[in-house]
């Protein structure tokens, strides 16, 4: 079935963490303690001469005093923040300024703009722990300077505990959205190390890091006898590959040849009538058994040695082989990664100058304008019996259908999205992206996308083998790949209708297949599986 995917995040947000607000004894120790530490002497060093004062407050006199310094009316001057106010600090203390100059200096731009102030210049220095809103509070009119005495009002108080909430909650607001950047980071990150991970070269994948038990109902399904036997009955895949094989003997002649995923072992035993020295014949599913007494009831035992087990799990009684074989297609050509296993296989025991059949394969996409089955499909659940069941398209719509579709219905010329050498392409190339322009031979509505495969026996052939999928052609088991559009797309006749498709394996199910669609503004995701 198809699902659409959240373009945002698939898995569940995080949530944030409570922060303790810390008992009501812990907080009470924690104002006792503050006041206790006003009402200690501190050495604060004087910022124009050595001599040590006992106390912030004391120092700002001593200042005003003694060099006509007055640093809350510099702190107003230049309306500094707590970063400025301690850049300042820093610059006077390691420049040794005159206290004039200072007093003199325009509003803009200051001399301690840059960041290396601040860096203290003096180890706990008082005046960087000192809140430059509550000096400049301390010098309002009518209040005493000199904290030390205690002799500050309740209303300078108040303002105080006021000033210092609307402070904390800006920092609580600054936090919130700091670790809100945070956990985008985080899926930023998670989404690049799993793109990182599919895009490594010589990776040999998902399918081939599933455990046996994991991967049992692919297998599985290839133990019963009747998709093989639909295999088999569909003359236009089984003939192509014997017409390969028995029209090239050349190719074959004297050479060690592997078929990955034999199942009946129809292709190896073709491939020893074509004068194979040795066939090679592996598949993990039950089948293999049945192949074994079909290959005794042939007599083709001395030449085909059939192995039980994944292609990846495994060792081969040989180091190389000349020729890998495999009927390794799934629906839309790359649904069930087997394709996968192939790669494995040529990477590993493939000779230099060997090659892997079919080589060649190209991936197709056609406009179809089937308006029946649009309603049939749709349109049916806007009334079922009296009863609006319209919510259930969207879980219809993303089911990418696997069915015949008529050649008739086909409104557009096919395009080639994608075309795959077996011989060259590597795993990270079995996900893709590509620009596509479907130029349409009717007027009319597009109700949906249909996807089909042609594949080529021509590497060193002197007699070429192609079969197609398509619409066009003599069906196949394959038939074609439909992906509905929930609104039909209206067209005319000589006009290009231009989008983009994107194929990627489902992470959760490495052998099922998710399909993007970009067309005018819309974006559809279908999945195979």
């Amino acid at each position: 079935m198809a699902e659409y995917t959240d373009p945002h995040c698939d898995g569940d947000a995080e949530e944030m963490p409570e922060l303790s607000d810390g008992d009501e004894d812990d907080d009470e120790e924690k104002w006792q303690w503050l006041e206790e530490e006003d009402s200690q002497e501190v050495n604060v060093t004087c910022l124009f001469c050595d001599r040590l004062l006992s106390s912030v407050p004391a120092t700002l006199q001593h200042c005003t005093a003694e060099h006509q310094f007055n640093l809350v009316d510099l702190i107003r001057k230049h309306k500094l923040d707590d970063y400025g106010y301690i850049k300042m600090i820093n610059f006077i203390r390691s420049r040794k300024c005159d206290a004039s100059s200072l007093m003199g200096l325009p509003d803009a731009p200051v001399p301690w703009e840059s960041e290396d102030f601040l860096r203290p210049v003096l180890q706990d220095d008082p005046l960087l722990q000192t809140d430059p809103e509550e000096l400049c509070d301390s010098e309002r009119p009518g209040l005493s300077t000199c904290q030390s005495s205690g002799a500050e009002s309740h209303d300078a108080l108040r303002r105080r505990a006021q000033a210092a909430e609307e402070r904390a909650c800006r920092s609580e607001e600054a936090l919130a959205r700091a670790m809100d950047d945070l956990h985008k980071l985080k899926l930023l990150a998670q989404g690049l190390v799993l793109n990182a991970e599919t895009s490594k070269s010589g990776n040999l994948g998902t399918v081939a890091e599933l455990r046996e038990d994991e991967d049992e109902a692919y297998f599985s399904s290839y133990g019963h006898y009747g998709i093989h036997e639909e295999m088999l009955k569909d003359k236009v895949r089984t003939e192509s590959y014997r017409d390969f094989m028995y029209c090239n003997p050349e190719v074959f002649r004297d050479k060690v040849v592997l078929d990955v995923g034999c199942g009946t072992g129809i292709l190896s035993m073709f491939a020893a009538r074509s004068g194979a020295k040795k066939v090679i014949a592996v598949d993990q599913s039950e089948i293999i058994y049945q192949a074994m007494d079909i290959v005794r009831s042939n007599q083709l035992e001395d030449k085909i040695t059939l192995i039980k087990g994944r292609i990846e799990d495994i060792n081969l009684p040989v180091e190389k082989v000349d020729i890998i074989i495999s009927e390794w297609m799934g629906y839309f050509l790359l649904f069930e990664s087997m394709l996968d296993s192939v790669l494995h296989a040529r990477d590993l025991y493939l000779a230099d100058d060997g090659s892997v059949y079919p080589d060649l394969c190209n991936i197709s996409l056609a406009a179809v304008g089937d308006t029946q089955k649009h309603q049939d499909r749709i349109a049916f659940w806007d009334d079922v019996y009296g009863f609006n069941m319209a919510c259930m398209k969207k879980a219809v719509v993303p089911e990418a259908v696997v069915e015949v579709v008529k050649e008739d219905m086909l409104i557009s010329e096919p395009t080639v999205i994608q075309t795959i050498d077996c011989n060259r392409v590597c795993l990270s190339e079995l996900e893709f992206a590509s620009d596509f322009c479907l130029k349409m031979t009717h007027t009319t509505n597009c109700t949906a996308i249909v996807g089909y495969f042609d594949i080529f026996f021509d590497k060193g052939c002197s007699n070429k083998v192609m079969f197609s999928t398509g619409p066009q052609v003599t069906k196949t088991h394959w038939k074609q790949t439909v992906f509905l559009l929930e609104r039909p797309v209206p067209v005319q006749a000589g006009e290009e209708l231009k989008g983009k498709i994107t194929v990627r394996k489902n992470k959760k199910d490495p052998r099922s297949l998710l399909v993007t669609f970009d067309l005018r503004d819309r974006k559809l995701t279908y999945s195979l599986q």
